[in-house]
């Protein structure tokens, strides 16, 4: 009993020792251990076709990504090299078992295993991660418009004027609606509003405007939502802020668009149950409208967003956006309602005129003819 209870503490220590020196093994390795070998942009490797592959790894590239900004080692992608070799040609196995991306990101691979780019491995088609995100180069989308996200993406497969011949003007929805908020139709959604130079035909970045302004992004709210709305930026406080911004010579539009929500969800899509009634965003009350947020970007990527009240949609400062029957000016409106009213009364008159002058023509016409 003895014996036993000693050897299964010595196979105890023995495994902890093994498991504990492994993780200190890996756990030493650098990046920069890495990009000795992988940094030269001549290292390749024959595929099974007899073809080179470059196995470079471009380190400005790699620093941008969002794994280097959040500290993540080679090797924590890489989990299967424990250790380096350097007496050998070759540090480490020639064969690396694929990166399991769902170690980190289990929900979004839930999300994925229920939409159709998982499903396409049941006709011999493999949609792994890294056939949207890329490979060392991942980088956040918060601060690209739709069409940066869908270049990045779905674009690199799909020719979406091609599917979409049931959908009135195609290029418009193109351009100002991320494809997931039809085809991941449970993600939630959101519309930004980004500064944009219509003469330079550029975004404004969040450092001209807060520059211009003479706040930051923490005393930007403070300045202009007098009322303490949990709604955010409402339609007055909005048109104060253009108002100041163009006392300060800066004279900008609006660029808005229609995004998902970076969240799980938007892995899972679909084909079957994508949006095709238009009137889930075409009518006045529709959700898609909820929420609403000024988005800024700044010089270095980074992106801050505000919370605007919906009726901002409304404000004439937006006249580059208009969705029909979901948003529209009410000071237009108003002044169309007073030009139809205006019409109407001016008709009235005329017809009242003429009734009221009726017996007095007819006289006139009377006399004339005795005249003659």
């Amino acid at each position: 009993m003895i014996k036993n209870s000693i050897s299964r503490g010595v196979l105890g220590i023995v495994f902890f020792v093994f498991v504990f020196w492994g993780a200190i093994a890996a756990s030493a390795i650098e990046n920069s251990d890495c990009m000795d070998c992988h940094g030269d942009s001549s290292l390749t490797r024959k595929d099974s076709q007899g073809g080179n592959n470059s196995l470079f790894v471009e380190l400005k590239v790699f620093q941008r990504s969002v794994h280097n900004i959040n500290g993540i080692q080679c090797v924590d992608c890489h989990a299967d090299i424990l250790s380096l070799d350097m007496d050998k040609e070759l540090p480490h196995s020639i064969t690396l078992a694929p990166v399991n991306c769902g170690g980190c990101h289990e929900a979004e691979t839930a999300g994925y295993q229920q939409g159709v780019h998982h499903q396409a491995s049941s006709k011999g088609v493999t949609i792994q991660c890294y056939a949207c995100h890329g490979y060392h180069d991942v980088v956040s989308t918060e601060n690209q418009p739709v069409r940066e996200r869908e270049n990045k993406s779905c674009l690199k497969c799909h020719e979406p004027s091609k599917f979409h011949n049931w959908l009135p003007q195609k290029e418009t929805h193109f351009t100002y609606v991320q494809c997931t908020v039809c085809h991941a139709p449970d993600t939630a959604h959101q519309i930004h509003l980004r500064f944009y130079d219509l003469a330079k035909k550029e975004f404004l970045s969040s450092d001209r405007v807060f520059s211009a302004l003479g706040t930051d992004a923490e005393g930007f709210l403070s300045m202009f939502n007098k009322s303490g709305s949990v709604d955010g930026l409402s339609l007055e406080d909005f048109d104060n802020m253009v108002f100041a911004l163009n006392r300060r010579g800066v004279h900008a539009t609006f660029h808005a668009e229609l995004l998902s929500e970076r969240e799980p969800l938007i892995h899972q899509v679909t084909k079957v149950s994508a949006r095709r009634t238009c009137e889930e965003c075409h009518s006045p009350n529709s959700k898609f409208f909820d929420s609403v947020a000024l988005v800024f970007v700044g010089k270095d990527g980074s992106t801050h967003k505000e919370k605007v009240d919906r009726k901002v949609l409304e404000s004439y400062n937006l006249n580059n956006f208009y969705m029909p029957g979901g948003s529209r000016v009410r000071t237009l409106d108003k002044i169309g309602l007073l030009a139809i009213l205006g019409a109407g009364c001016g008709i009235m008159l005329h017809l009242l005129g003429r009734v009221v002058t009726a017996p007095m023509r007819r006289r006139r016409a009377h006399e004339s003819g005795e005249r003659h």
